[in-house]
């Protein structure tokens, strides 16, 4: 009986440093300053975020766990307002390049400015974030994964501490500009200056899923986050006007013209099937609203919801701007970030600009029924948002 007991002790020690030396191999294989982002994960590269649902970043081609507030992680960081313990030497190492003339990252420009009186601006800019967070709160119950394709419309300004998730049909073609002035260290002084063809080329600016999983971290924990938005069917017909109605988008009537009019005209012309560019608003809607489009994968961009580009209920906005209070909302930007006063936004054109009177004019002839469809589809951009919901629509 002894030896039986003593023998099983002996295997229980063995099987335990075992493990402890699987453990310490493991660990080893992931040291700190690891750019490559895959291999096997390391409780020192989880990172915890200063968001709002607090996602933790994992190695290689690992989603992005969403955790709520009050859970522990390996490496704690204390939130900004309180300052942060520095993770590793690549933090200590890149904040010093984003700092500006007085020495503030603008993040800490935006919430130490709290500290005193708010100004008109601020408070607006402040009720914008409640309202988010409290749409989010209420309607958020699933914790979904968010994965590094996610992050592909966060653009980021190593240099200034700036990510900025564009969206199409909102000034995104001048946010770049902007961006690719203040990233391009001198190259570019003045933002209409850079044609709008090259603003939209990719290699002209970094996103925040080029980053390895820590870099990506540091960046949503410690960079000011803004994002700019519109009103969701003003924009819609933005993008219906732009992509099926100008000549010039041949790309477009073929990639989704031609199967919009094959699946929601009843006996198109063959000229019509083949070219695809006289796609009408209705069947765009009709498109819009058919299960099989969601069925094949995101929409295209620029007429996917907000919420599906930005995910503004898992990385925490820090600026929500808005189309309707662009020039506003786009100085008080560069005046966090202490930017040069050269570096101006550009003055948006009044003549082709999509109004809210036109966008009563389009859905006109569109049912209650496609109405109340296509509403459903955008509703969560209109909370989150805060934009009412239109008078001309025939849904109450």
């Amino acid at each position: 009986m002894r030896r039986s007991l003593a023998a099983r002790l002996a295997l229980a020690a063995g099987l335990g440093s075992f493990l402890l030396v699987l453990f310490y191999f493991q660990s080893s294989l992931s040291p700190d300053g690891d750019r490559s982002g895959v291999g096997i994960p390391s409780y020192r590269n989880r990172i915890m975020l200063v968001t709002q649902w607090e996602p933790i970043c994992e190695d290689g081609d690992l989603p992005l766990k969403v955790h709520k507030r009050g859970t522990t992680t390996p490496l704690a960081v204390k939130s900004f307002q309180q300052g942060w313990m520095v993770g590793d030497s690549e933090d200590g190492a890149m904040r010093s390049t984003w700092q500006g003339k007085a020495g503030r990252s603008p993040l800490q420009a935006l919430y130490e400015s709290y500290q005193f009186e708010q100004s008109t601006l601020q408070a607006v800019h402040h009720q914008r974030r409640e309202t988010l967070s409290n749409v989010c709160n209420r309607y958020t119950r699933k914790r979904r994964l968010l994965q590094r394709d996610d992050l592909r419309h966060l653009v980021v300004d190593d240099t200034h501490g700036l990510l900025y998730c564009y969206v199409p049909k909102v000034a995104c073609t001048n946010w770049k500009r902007v961006m690719m002035v203040l990233t391009g260290q001198g190259k570019y002084q003045d933002p209409l200056e850079i044609p709008a063809h090259k603003a939209h080329v990719p290699s002209n600016l970094r996103t925040l899923s080029e980053y390895s999983v820590p870099e990506i971290n540091y960046r949503l924990r410690s960079y000011l986050k803004f994002i700019f938005v519109r009103e969701p069917f003003e924009r819609l017909v933005s993008a219906y006007r732009n992509k099926f109605t100008l000549s010039y988008n041949q790309a477009f009537h073929k990639r989704y013209g031609t199967k919009i009019i094959r699946r929601h005209r009843q006996e198109p012309s063959d000229k019509a099937l083949e070219r695809g560019d006289d796609v009408r608003f209705e069947e765009f809607v009709y498109y819009l609203v058919d299960p099989r489009t969601q069925q094949e994968g995101p929409f295209n961009e620029h007429w996917e919801r907000v919420h599906s580009l930005c995910h503004p209920c898992i990385i925490q906005y820090d600026v929500v701007g808005k189309y309707e209070t662009l020039a506003e909302d786009a100085n008080y930007i560069l005046q966090l970030i202490g930017a040069d006063t050269t570096v101006k936004f550009p003055a948006s054109s009044k003549t082709t600009r999509t109004t809210d009177d036109m966008t009563a004019q389009f859905f006109k002839d569109i049912s209650p029924f496609y109405q109340r469809r296509l509403f459903n589809l955008y509703k969560m951009d209109y909370l989150l948002f805060n934009y009412s919901i239109p008078s001309y629509l025939r849904i109450r």
